[in-house]
């Protein structure tokens, strides 16, 4: 019998699926509402004007419009945001 306890094999790691996380809409495209523009774990984007953070932290439209990205200054200095404006 052996003294040492065998060690495990690593070979079963690795060949996982990505997650497909990121941008799905850039800045000046045109959504719709409910549309995905970040999917995103935790809150690296936040929610600005005519937008909402699902509990995944994904942030969807809350009306029909074009993207657009803002990094925010003094206090909330270097937050990202994300609005969708009206399109004219």
């Amino acid at each position: 019998m052996s003294h040492v306890a065998a060690a495990a094999t690593s070979t079963n790691f690795g060949n996982v699926a990505g997650k497909r996380l990121g941008l799905k809409k850039y800045a000046g495209e045109s959504v719709k509402s409910g549309n995905i523009i970040v999917k995103q774990n935790g809150s690296v984007f936040h929610p600005g004007k005519n937008t909402y953070m699902s509990k995944t932290y994904s942030i969807h439209a809350k009306t029909d419009g074009v993207v657009q990205f803002r990094r925010m200054t003094g206090f909330k200095r270097g937050q990202f945001y994300i609005d969708v404006v009206e399109s004219e």
